[in-house]
């Protein structure tokens, strides 16, 4: 009788565990790219949908490293064209929201949380306050912050997870860093958006062999 007891409670352990696992992590804002500048944002029961249109503007896109999604950012010049595009890794995951007088807070985890936010500073060179190594080097360099809690893109390792910030790799942070300005908008999604990239190649294969069908020139690229 013991074991069975037992063994029932085990059950209902793992199934609480299960729930609580596999339970979906709502955020306050939820992003849908229907373009690469335009963007379906609903709250966080997916509703009330307004759409963002970006055509103009200079601004970076983060797909998130988790799965279903890119785990890569976006660099977006104002004609629309993605010129720069590069690996990253973003908050360690396992909050999700709770009600707490009658407002949504988050509750453990660090995930980096969707919204269209913007560059708040720029900083070269740039030590955690929070979250400050330990060694007393820089962590943040490079430093693009887009909330007010610290939340940035900036220089880090993109194999390992984060505090909330956006890591990206040393190859791609230089020139992302040059090319933004304070106030450029930043889109943190979940989901995918390197099916424009992708778009945007193929038109740009699409033209160079137009071009060449033109001009009788011989593909030599």
């Amino acid at each position: 009788m013991k074991k069975k007891v037992m063994g029932i409670i085990g059950l209902l352990f793992f199934l609480l565990v299960t729930v609580q696992a596999t339970e979906f992590r709502k955020h306050r804002v939820n992003i849908r790219p229907l373009s690469a500048t335009k963007f379906e944002l609903t709250d966080v029961n997916h509703e009330n949908p307004r759409i963002v249109d970006l055509s103009g503007q200079d601004f970076i896109v983060v797909s998130v490293r988790e799965p279903g999604s890119d785990g890569r950012m976006y660099a977006v010049d104002r004609d629309g064209t993605i010129w720069w595009h590069g690996k990253i890794s973003s908050g360690a995951g396992g909050g999700k929201l709770v009600e707490r007088n009658g407002k949504l807070v988050p509750r453990g985890g660090h995930e980096t949380n969707n919204n269209l936010f913007h560059i708040l500073a720029k900083r070269r060179f740039h030590m955690s306050s929070t979250h400050p190594d330990p060694r007393g080097i820089n962590n943040m360099d490079f430093e693009l912050q887009f909330t007010k809690d610290g939340q940035a893109l900036h220089l880090g390792n993109t194999a390992m997870m984060s505090h909330g910030c956006i890591h990206v790799a040393r190859q791609d942070i230089a020139p992302l860093f040059k090319w933004a300005k304070v106030g450029m908008p930043v889109v943190i999604m979940r989901g995918h958006y390197n099916q424009f990239l992708k778009e945007e190649v193929e038109q740009f294969e699409k033209d160079l062999r137009e071009y060449d069908a033109t001009t009788g020139l011989k593909k030599v690229y």
